[in-house]
């Protein structure tokens, strides 16, 4: 869920990119591009390399891998890309806040154990003692979803930001300076996140953020005016994906054999694969549809989102409303394959 450090020029960029988006003018496509991130591990994956994609959709899939989130943005702005599979919300929030017509049709992965804040040990803080944070010194990523998660528990928990010294650190910085004991909580994620925990305790789990919606997730997107010309493609799309996120879901022999092609579809050796999937979430589409998610929170997660990187510095302004940037109707409709 990182955000890169040069935010304003990217969306400056993809403001001008969003004008220029190539609109697929054949009334039947026989190919599309899809995104999607290696060293990332998904159901989808299994489903990808067996071919069940092109088989449903009846169209040739090419698949491009990308570095960042905001590099499949800009690849949906020029036209190249037609479907990106499990961009992070923040490079999402960047793109739509400086006009891009991109939309949401998906929530493709939850990790909200991925993405948190830890205590020092030595303070000996948790949840019942949130309140002797007051004057405690915290490395926070400015800008991101961490700094989101990290302003919505303070308010959850009470505590007065006014009373903290909070310093914008990385969050390999922030797990270095937790260790050493020069700030008193961290916040981050993957690989730093796991280091700060050698060292601390989270207040909220993974599951008790999503419940109070601090969301910590990724999602299927697409430019507006694909989803709109494509509406049954992209439905089939998605119902793919349903499939094998179900079948994974589902443990047991199904999940043994799907393990081993994910991993090396994804460049990773079985035992990463496994561990990075176990923090994973990959809601039904039931649960997907429902106000928990593309219902309504997952728009207002987005303006907090937005909100907070426009008081950062990190992009010029927000969209008054998120709404328009989610479009469930091709998951809905996936619903009924």
């Amino acid at each position: 869920m990182k955000l890169t450090s040069k935010l304003m020029g990217a969306a400056a960029g993809l403001a001008l990119l969003g004008g220029a988006q190539a609109a697929l003018a054949e009334a039947h496509l026989s190919e599309i591009t899809v995104g999607y991130f290696l060293e990332w591990p998904m159901p989808f994956q299994y489903a990808k390399v067996n071919g069940m994609y092109d088989e449903a959709m009846g169209v040739t899939i090419n698949w491009v891998s990308f570095d960042t989130g905001t590099a499949m943005s800009a690849a949906m702005a020029s036209g190249d890309v037609q479907l990106s599979v499990s961009q992070g919300i923040p490079p999402f929030v960047v793109a739509t806040s400086a006009g891009q017509d991109i939309q949401v049709l998906d929530v493709a992965v939850s990790y909200a154990d991925n993405d948190n804040c830890v205590v020092a040990e030595s303070r000996e803080i948790d949840a019942s003692t949130a309140a002797d944070l007051a004057g405690s010194k915290v490395a926070v990523p400015l800008g991101t979803a961490a700094h989101y998660g990290f302003l919505r528990q303070m308010d959850y928990f009470g505590v007065d930001l006014g009373s903290l010294e909070v310093v914008d650190m990385a969050p390999a910085d922030g797990a270095a300076a937790l260790a050493q004991g020069q700030v008193d909580m961290a916040c981050g994620w993957g690989g730093a996140l796991r280091r700060m925990l050698e060292h601390g305790n989270v207040l909220l789990s993974g599951d008790e953020k999503t419940e109070l919606g601090i969301l910590v997730f990724d999602a299927t997107t697409a430019p507006a005016d694909f989803a709109a010309e494509e509406p049954e493609l992209v439905a089939k799309f998605l119902a793919v994906t349903a499939q094998a996120n179900a079948m994974w879901n589902a443990g047991g022999a199904d999940a043994e054999a799907m393990l081993p092609v994910i991993a090396q579809d994804a460049g990773m050796d079985e035992g990463a694969t496994a561990e990075t999937m176990a923090t994973f979430v990959f809601p039904s589409v039931e649960d997907q549809l429902s106000a928990a998610w593309l219902g309504g929170n997952a728009a207002n997660f987005m303006k907090g989102v937005a909100d907070v990187f426009v008081a950062s510095g990190s992009i010029d302004s927000a969209l008054d409303s998120y709404e328009g940037a989610v479009n469930a109707g091709p998951l809905a409709a996936a619903a009924d394959m």
